[in-house]
């Protein structure tokens, strides 16, 4: 009895701030873009009015669904995929069969209006945010680079619109706590301000068997947002938004699954198959600092609005990059970025029969890179002794002798300092025209002229090898084989240093039509081209550097004294490696989709049934795909050629009751390579495109038992939903695979006036999936979806 009294004075507690309570209006479904005004410098009209596919999701909609930062987005959007591995620096977001793992994005991301450029930012904490909208297809013609598969713009709420304080506490199975505040303060009618903070703490979910079963991906984060919001006069705004966020994190707890080729599997390695087993402990750590100003002016025919936006990141990922119990190599990288950007829109006002925007836009990064790797002695014998000596090996069944290198290094270090700064420009233009040879008839016609500069400055070596070489001669008729050694120690370095720049220019069209009728009803077609940047992969030059010092160790073995006798009986060149040139090797193209979309937007049944129904075909080419390098030393991005993916798209909400509300969507992508051959041996055409699941399904329901006045309680909600994905090909091989799964979510609410207690679960049914495969090094590697989680939120409103 003692717990429901205490339940009860919890209750009461929450409660007691807000007296005057108001009353819970009545449950249905309602415009999420009425209810919250929000400014959009660019767009004319509502989302759901444009000739777009577009989910919205309010703050509620947040809640009950349990999305508290970009990853928990996947399949809630139609053909939506952001697989949780890794760490905060993964954020990998597919849509309809358009997405990167590394480098930059596919999908761009907005917050308050700002652009955050690198997708290294995309992952942080969305405690102040109060609606999420994502547009599915290229946005390139107003949006340019980087939002070829679509654009998540993030909208924190509105000191103007918003008032009092807002307190969070939290606490889950697996060591899960987090705490936020965040007061809400309008001191007049033309300021008004919001400042916050936020901690989070996670106990991690897997263990490492070779560490002592520590935990692999625990971590805390922590961070703060001041928005201020000034208005001087009637017709000018000024919003300025800073944002600090600090987390340090375990990460990248993978798998061994053991050889590809059984065949090739050691037997001191088989008992680790199924466990997180790597010898060295990874993490991630990152300071990210987020700052926006909007100046927006309304003049009587138009708006102006100059947002300029700075995002400074530093960070560091540490990796056991062999992530077995062998003490191979690591890698240690660090980033310190600065990016500013600039962006001057000037759009007519709503409900015009012309409408139309224009704008230009620009920003400069600067991004420098450390990324050394480490070789241990087992990956010196490994990765570069083992491979020199198979080369020689098989000269032996040709008639050589006997050869034999020997690294006496007990590590060596190949380090790299890159400097990668990208300067882009842009000018834009999209008029609508209203109206057109009949009422509710529209025509969309837009352009975008993208110009981009991208430059790499690199230093890599690596730490002088030092080694031995022997000769064994074996011939007929000898007493005894004959052993050559080189005189003295011998040597290999290697280095690279210098420049390499790049530049294009994009035209990135839009074409629409679009038929609307009543309030909220229309059906469009629209044509779009979008694009995603190409540039360099500074991880090649590990690959590189030990392709490099081979040939060096080569050559001071043929100016040895000793040694010289070699050049006479084998052709040096032959055993040498063949090392590509740096911007051949380095360097990726742009990656560009052409996109044919059919869609419409309903609102049904009194405004009581919303339905959102679109039908896709994209044409991409110079596609981009992620991939370890030929020797496991880095990930890359290359260009695999050609691609296809059509499918469709359905969402529906609806208020049956006044208690009941239902929701679903449903997404089908069918992404297949129509151009793609590695190899003379290898052409992986009509393959299915890596990462991109075939099927995404969203079911949940919301139902509230409303309690008379005078009662404990206002009211009791009760949330569920059902997330699936699948099936999802890993590899280009499409030789592994994850089937269709789903995972069941819930949470009960209990709310009185203002205060709140939530109790939720995540992966109700404790489904076992994988989130992340990968090839590397010939070994298989799997992260896997996080377990049954439970938990308590408590919410209040001051």
């Amino acid at each position: 009895m003692n717990k429901y009294r205490f339940f009860a004075l919890v209750l009461s507690f929450l409660a007691a701030g807000n007296i005057l309570a108001e009353e819970v209006d009545t449950l249905k479904v309602v415009d999420i873009e009425e209810v919250l005004v929000i400014a959009a410098p660019k767009e004319n009209k509502k989302l759901r009015e444009q000739p777009a596919a577009v989910t919205l999701l309010s703050q509620q909609d947040m809640q009950a669904t349990q999305v508290n930062s970009i990853k928990n987005l996947t399949a809630l959007v139609p053909n939506m995929f952001i697989p949780d591995y890794g760490s905060r620096l993964t954020s990998a977001v597919y849509i309809r069969g358009i997405g990167s793992r590394i480098n930059t994005p596919s999908v761009g991301l907005y917050v308050d209006n700002i652009p955050y450029i690198d997708k290294s930012a995309f992952d942080f904490n969305y405690s102040d945010v109060e609606r999420i909208d994502v547009l599915r297809g290229p946005q390139g013609t107003l949006y340019g680079r980087n939002a070829m598969g679509g654009l998540i713009k993030v909208h924190t709420k509105s000191p103007f619109s918003y008032q009092g304080t807002d307190l969070r506490l939290g606490a889950g199975t697996h060591n899960a706590y987090n705490a936020s505040v965040t007061h809400y303060h309008r001191t007049s009618d033309r300021f008004a301000f919001s400042t916050g903070g936020f901690y989070d703490y996670q106990g991690g979910f897997f263990r490492n068997v070779v560490r002592g079963n520590e935990k692999v991906d625990k971590g805390q984060s922590a961070g703060g947002r001041f928005r201020g919001i000034y208005l001087p006069t009637e017709n000018l705004k000024l919003d300025l938004n800073v944002s600090y966020e600090y987390s340090d994190q375990g990460g990248y707890p993978y798998f061994y699954m053991g050889k590809i080729d059984p065949a090739e599997q050691k037997e001191d390695l088989k008992p680790y198959i199924g466990k997180i087993s790597n010898d060295e402990a990874s993490s991630y750590y990152r300071n990210l600092m987020n700052a926006g100003l909007n100046i927006e002016y309304q003049a009587q025919h138009f708006t102006l609005s100059a947002v300029t936006g700075y995002q400074f990141l530093r960070d560091r990922m540490f990796m056991d990059q062999d992530f077995t119990p062998e003490n191979i190599f690591n890698i240690e990288q660090k980033q310190k970025m600065n990016t500013i950007s600039e962006e001057i829109v000037l759009k007519s006002k709503p409900n015009r029969r012309w409408q139309w925007t224009t704008g230009a836009f620009g920003f400069y990064q600067w991004l420098h890179t450390e990324g050394p790797v480490e070789f241990h002695k087992e990956g010196i014998n490994q990765v570069i002794e083992g491979n020199a000596n198979n080369v020689f090996d098989g000269l032996v069944a040709q008639g050589a002798p006997a050869m034999h290198l020997s690294i006496n290094n007990e590590s060596l270090r190949v380090s790299g300092s890159f400097d990668t700064p990208t300067l882009s420009g842009a000018i834009f233009h999209q008029s609508t025209f209203n109206d057109l040879l009949v009422k509710g008839l529209s025509a969309t016609i837009g352009l975008r002229l993208d110009y981009e500069k991208i430059k790499m400055d690199y230093n890599s070596t690596s730490t002088p090898a030092d080694f031995d070489f022997t000769v064994t001669v074996n011939r007929p008729g000898m007493p005894f084989p004959i052993v050559i050694k080189n005189a003295g120690p011998l040597q290999g370095n290697a280095a690279y240093l210098g420049k390499e720049s790049t530049d294009y220019v994009q035209l990135l069209p839009k074409f629409a039509l679009q038929y609307e009728w009543g309030k909220g009803n229309n059906v469009y077609a629209t044509a779009a081209r979008g694009y995603r940047s190409g540039g360099y992969n500074i991880q090649m030059f590990s690959d590189l550097i030990t392709g490099v010092l081979s040939n060096s160790m080569i050559d001071a073995i043929v100016k040895d004294d000793n040694l010289k006798m070699m050049e006479q009986m084998i052709d040096v060149n032959t055993i040498k490696q063949q090392v590509p040139d740096v911007k051949e090797a380095t360097r990726y193209k742009p990656e560009y989709t052409w996109n044919y979309e059919v869609g419409t937007h309903l609102t049904l049944w009194e405004g009581r049934l919303l339905a959102d129904v679109s039908a896709f075909y994209m044409d991409t080419r110079d596609q981009q795909i992620s991939k370890f390098a030929e020797k496991g030393l880095g990930r890359i991005t290359v260009n695999a050629g050609k691609s296809h993916s059509y499918g469709a798209e359905a969402s529906l909400r609806a208020a049956l009751t006044d208690a009941l509300t239902l929701n679903a969507c449903y997404g089908y992508t069918y992404a297949t390579f129509k151009d793609y051959a590695t190899s003379a041996e290898k052409n992986y055409k009509g393959n299915y495109v890596p990462f991109v699941p075939k099927h995404t399904l969203n079911i949940g329901g919301q139902y509230v038992f409303r309690i008379n006045p005078g009662h404990l309680l206002d009211r009791i909600q009760l949330n569920a939903n059902y997330t699936a994905a699948g099936r999802i090909y890993w590899t280009e091989e499409n030789t592994v695979s994850q089937a269709f799964y789903g995972t069941l979510n819930g949470r009960v609410s209990f709310q009185k006036g203002r205060g709140q207690i939530d109790f939720w679960v995540r992966n109700a049914l404790d489904k076992e999936y994988a989130a992340f495969y990968f090839e590397s090094m010939g070994n298989g590697f799997m992260q896997k979806g996080r377990p049954i989680q439970a938990g308590i939120e408590l919410r209040c409103r001051f």
